[in-house]
């Protein structure tokens, strides 16, 4: 049988070679002048203009990443709240769960103008925007997974004279763990779009006030060059949620080598 490392190693090499391909075949798109240069720069001028931005990337990315982590933070708090409540309380569970759902059938495009004229240009109307897109997986995911409980694990703690604390501590928190960082990665992922979206329509700093600016000045290379530092914040916070995963579910480690 391969080996951990080994198995590790393939999964690497089908996305590399894949994404090597894409880049190939873009770049021979744009070299060719099949599409103008205006219209989409090749990877070349886009890691160029990577390269002379770097700094004011940096900078921007800055508050970017702030107003996503403060943002992430409250949804994860709140979504962790109302799930509680979900749970403890079927009326509130029924009350809440329609408009859970209603919640994120309402595009954030059309809620962040609202925000911004409610709240000003500040780091309020992005930190708000980032709560409202990222507390809805979290709390599915916690609400379902605190359903998901053995019945039967129940049933013995309670004939066991368990307390609801304990019952919550020990079966219900265990069990939703899963589905809770499953939520957070989704949830992780949305902070930082959320941020860029409130910033496209005004502010100081962040990645969303700098796409506007190189938008304007039709400078698209650079344009592509903030999009890859969006997409690497957010994988960035993603390897962040599994790092935080390994550490607080370790019995998962366990199974894993288990298995293997």
């Amino acid at each position: 049988m391969a080996s951990a490392r080994e198995r590790a190693a393939r999964g690497w090499v089908a996305p590399t070679v894949t994404a090597l391909v894409i880049i190939g075949v873009w770049q021979a798109v744009c070299s060719l002048g099949l599409v103008p240069d205006f219209m989409l720069p090749g990877p070349v001028d886009v890691v160029r203009a990577l390269a002379d931005d770097a700094l004011l990337l940096l900078a921007h990315s800055a508050t970017t990443l702030a107003e996503a982590a403060l943002g992430l933070a409250i949804g994860v708090a709140l979504g962790f709240a109302i799930a509680c409540l979900m749970d403890r309380f079927e009326t509130v569970y029924r009350a809440l769960d329609p408009l859970v759902t209603v919640s994120q059938t309402i595009p954030t495009v059309a809620i962040a103008p609202l925000l911004v004229l409610w709240f000003g240009y500040g780091i309020l109307p992005k930190v708000v925007l980032v709560v409202i897109t990222t507390f809805f997986p979290i709390t599915v995911a916690l609400a379902s997974g605190f359903k998901s409980v053995d019945p039967d694990v129940l049933d013995l703690m309670r004939t066991m004279d368990a307390t609801r604390w304990q019952v919550f501590r020990y079966a219900k928190l265990p069990a939703a763990a899963g589905q809770f960082f499953g939520g957070l990665r989704i949830s992780a992922t949305y902070a930082i779009v959320g941020a860029v979206i409130a910033e496209w329509l005004g502010g100081a700093s962040g990645l969303g006030v700098y796409m506007t600016r190189v938008r304007k000045s039709f400078s698209y290379d650079r344009m592509f060059a903030a999009i890859i530092v969006i997409s690497a914040l957010s994988l960035a916070l993603m390897k962040g949620v599994d790092a935080l995963q390994r550490a607080c579910m370790p019995w998962e480690r366990a199974e894993r080598k288990k298995q293997s």
